[in-house]
């Protein structure tokens, strides 16, 4: 019997991934997903929140899992910047609202849970074209020729034309492809939880602008509120062993009474603040999707919308090359997508690095230069909309056609069309 073979191979099944996964199902191919098994080896819930503009929010609806996502989700309807660095000249507050930039909201919060647990649902729905082949782990990649080959700890083995590498930072199937990375570090770390308060969040974020990094709160259902405050790591981690007492203490400072008493709140968690970029999106057979290709600090709500902005425009990218007749995995579909790809991840993080190390840097004239920014935005309404729209990045509204279908309303019968249209016109 002959080895198993597949269009597409999707390894990691995070937000990413399975969004990468659906994707490619709806541009045509045939998916197997290399996904955790179920009641292996127990790890810690993900207590995380994702902050999810436009564009992601109508992929989700385009893939199927909007619906299962939203009762558990917050809009955001404004966001609201505080100086609190102490600084010479310190910036007036300012408040950035959707309905001034257009916009019903700037988009929606969401328990990563909720959003994993509606993702994997979609992708084991009846007319999904995914396999879902629960394993311990990917454990070879061979990237060259006409396929990839991948092996699993079980010993299985199948072929694919391509490989959408969505395994993390510490990737792979990016090593497999032998694609280098740039890294850096931050002297910081974000400690992360969610808090219920007892006054109304009125679906603002609010960002509070301080020496050690951004101390930010994410509406949640109810009077609930995510928060991501970044410290030194020395002081996330005394943080972090604080009882819940105390800890609620501290926020309640930090936020200066703006949500009044903190009550319950969840476990808490550190992350290390690190940056990451790979020479190249896509190589070998490979795509990387997620964190295999970038890693950026949290700030501005850019990781994940930049991960779920990949799987749309790879799924693209694969529906036209099927569409035309050419190879998923080759080198002219894989230089597409990063070509894609590149601009936006590019311009991402360098806007999340000036701004993060603004704050770090004690240079009076790059606080006077942030001070002044914020000034102006805070004046200039024109400059403000488009700092807005600058901010949530693609979304199709008065974008050139190279914005993905799946991030548009309807955006899979778009890409269903685009791909006939492509495939009309190479043959006539």
């Amino acid at each position: 019997m002959g080895e198993a073979s597949t269009t597409a191979a999707v390894i990691g099944a995070g937000p990413a991934g399975l969004a990468a996964a659906l994707g490619l199902g709806k541009a045509g191919a045939d998916v197997v997903l290399a996904a955790p098994q179920q009641g292996g080896a127990s790890r810690a819930p993900d207590l995380r929140t994702a902050a999810l503009f436009a564009g992601s929010i109508e992929l989700l609806k385009n893939l199927g899992a909007w619906a299962r996502i939203a009762p558990d989700s917050a809009p955001i309807h404004a966001i609201r910047i505080i100086d609190d660095t102490g600084a010479l000249l310190r910036a007036p507050e300012v408040v950035f609202t959707a309905d001034e930039a257009g916009y019903e909201t700037f988009g929606w919060n969401i328990p990563n849970a909720v959003l994993v647990s509606a993702l994997m649902a979609a992708a084991g729905a009846a007319n999904s074209r995914i396999r879902i082949l629960e394993t311990a782990g990917i454990t070879g990649i061979e990237v060259g020729g006409d396929v990839a080959r991948l092996t699993t700890r079980e010993g299985e083995s199948f072929t694919a034309r391509l490989v959408a590498g969505a395994d993390g930072r510490n990737s792979s199937s990016r090593h497999a492809a032998g694609i280098g990375t740039q890294t850096w570090q931050y002297p910081q770390a974000a400690l992360v939880c969610s808090f219920a308060h007892t006054r109304p969040h009125r679906n603002i974020s609010t960002e509070f602008h301080r020496p050690a990094g951004p101390f930010t709160t994410v509406p949640l259902p109810g009077d609930r509120s995510s928060l991501v405050w970044v410290e030194t790591p020395d002081a996330a981690k005394d943080l972090a062993t604080l009882d819940d007492s105390a800890f609620g203490t501290a926020i309640e400072e930090r936020l200066q009474g703006l949500l009044g008493s903190v009550g319950e709140i969840t476990p808490r968690a550190v992350f290390p603040l690190s940056g990451l970029t790979a020479d190249a999106f896509g190589r070998n057979r490979v795509a990387l999707v997620g964190e295999a290709g970038h890693v950026i600090p949290p700030i501005g709500a850019q990781g994940l919308n930049l991960g779920l902005r990949d799987a749309a425009t790879l799924a693209e990218c694969v529906a036209l090359a099927l569409a035309r007749g050419r190879d998923p995995g080759g080198v002219e579909t894989l230089d597409d997508y990063n070509r894609r790809r590149r601009p936006d991840v590019t311009s991402r993080i360098a806007t999340v690095d000036v701004l993060n190390r603004s704050l770090l840097s004690g240079l009076l004239p790059v606080q006077l230069a942030r001070g002044f920014g914020l000034v102006a935005l805070k004046t200039f309404a024109p400059l403000r909309r488009i700092a807005i729209r600058e901010g949530l990045g693609p979304s199709g509204d008065g974008l050139s056609g190279d914005v993905p279908a799946l991030l548009l309303a309807d955006g899979a019968r778009l890409l269903s069309e685009r791909a006939a249209s492509t495939s009309h016109s190479t043959a006539a």
